[in-house]
């Protein structure tokens, strides 16, 4: 049975060493091609690097891992026999912002569920069935289980408010700037990524976290909350990454450039020495010189001079040279600036770092840093 990542293996992406990939062996369930498009539709470049989406992968997968067992735990303190959407739903209680959306979730699912049951029907909007209790499973389940747990009444209330979401404000007006500079061959990749979803896998998303080798598994609505989940760590990644990258880039004039992460600095250093280490080997005074060769005679001199005359010869070639050097030059620019807006690793490891980043005396032996390696970023 594969064994999934400890918290030693995500604690190592925050640095620049290698991805995590003790899980990568025969049965995996690469979800790299669909965590591509996701990245693009949440604000990353159109061709995000394999190297990013593998390393959110890794995140992603881990913290769903390690919120899978405690969920569990959870199940088995209250003897159940399944992960239910309530485990899930009393680990998520402390953020009430991120508990509020969940919620909203729930509501569209049944809002969904509804409509994909009555558009057949001429009475789609009959207000019997929209007000039935069975049709608002999910938001009647979570509104029970909260004024279960609810002492003061602070749970219900995020039921009842209706509060404009800033972080959601803040990626569709990210999204809608992305989108102006777009042509329609974009727009179209671009409006099928924003339709891709961790519920739309669902048999492989459920693969994916190896759901067979627990000892308590999660039901259906679990799933959903699970893959809901999934993609809001993703979003949330991605937030903090375009922020750590508007962080790093270099501006003009500004006096706290030299304040930027040491992780970061360290990680341009490598890159920039592994450069300047390629084009001192490249350069002409690491070549070795050409074999010598005897003087040549009238007659070889005579040969070389027709050939320089003629078509194909010594500056020709060299002229053809030329160009195909400046070609591979324009295409190995246009590569590195394609590269550029796309979110790097290096991003990735910095936002984390920054997010797990404790301050206090004591954080090193909180309950969150100890069991986890960082905190969640869903929950």
């Amino acid at each position: 049975m594969t064994k999934p990542c400890s918290s030693r293996c995500l604690a190592r992406t925050r640095y620049p060493a290698s991805i995590c990939l003790s899980r990568r062996a025969s049965g995996y369930v690469d979800m790299r091609h669909l965590m591509r498009k996701i990245l693009f539709a949440l604000g990353d470049s159109r061709r995000p690097l394999h190297e990013t989406a593998a390393l959110v992968e890794d995140i992603v997968h881990t913290q769903l891992i390690n919120l899978l067992h405690q969920a569990a735990e959870v199940a088995l303190l209250r003897g159940a026999r399944v992960i239910s959407p309530e485990d899930i739903i009393f680990l998520m209680r402390k953020d009430k912002k991120k508990l509020r959306r969940l919620i909203k979730y729930m509501q569209f699912r049944d809002y969904k569920s509804k409509v994909l049951k009555t558009i057949d029907d001429e009475d789609l909007l009959d207000s019997d069935k929209y007000s039935s209790s069975s049709a608002n499973k999910r938001q009647r389940l979570a509104q029970d289980f909260l004024g279960s747990i609810d002492q003061t009444g602070e749970f219900l209330s995020l039921v009842e408010e209706e509060e404009v979401d800033e972080v959601k404000q803040e990626r569709l007006e990210r999204i809608e700037k992305m989108t102006r500079n777009m042509d329609s061959s974009q727009y179209s990749d671009f409006c099928e990524s924003r339709q891709l979803s961790f519920s739309k896998k669902a048999s492989k998303f459920r693969e994916w976290l190896d759901c067979s080798s627990l000892d308590v598994k999660p039901n259906a609505i679990s799933m959903e909350i699970l893959s809901y989940l999934a993609y809001e760590t993703v979003a949330q990644v991605v937030d903090l990454a375009l922020l750590v990258k508007q962080d790093m880039t270099p501006k003009t004039g500004d006096p706290f450039q030299h304040a930027i992460s040491a992780n970061f600095i360290q990680y341009g250093n490598s890159s920039a020495e592994a450069a300047s280490t390629k084009k001192e080997t490249d350069s002409p005074e690491n070549t070795p010189p050409s074999t010598p060769s005897g003087p040549l005679t009238a007659g070889h001199q005579g040969k070389m001079h027709s050939m320089a005359q003629g078509n194909g010869g010594p500056n020709q070639d060299g002229s053809s040279k030329v160009k195909q050097r400046k070609r591979k030059k324009s295409a190995a620019a246009c590569g590195v600036e394609a590269q550029s807006s796309a979110i790097q690793p290096a991003h990735i490891r910095e936002a984390i770092r920054r997010y797990s980043h404790k301050i206090g005396p004591l954080s090193p032996f909180s309950s969150a840093y100890r069991r986890n390696g960082m905190t969640f970023l869903a929950c």
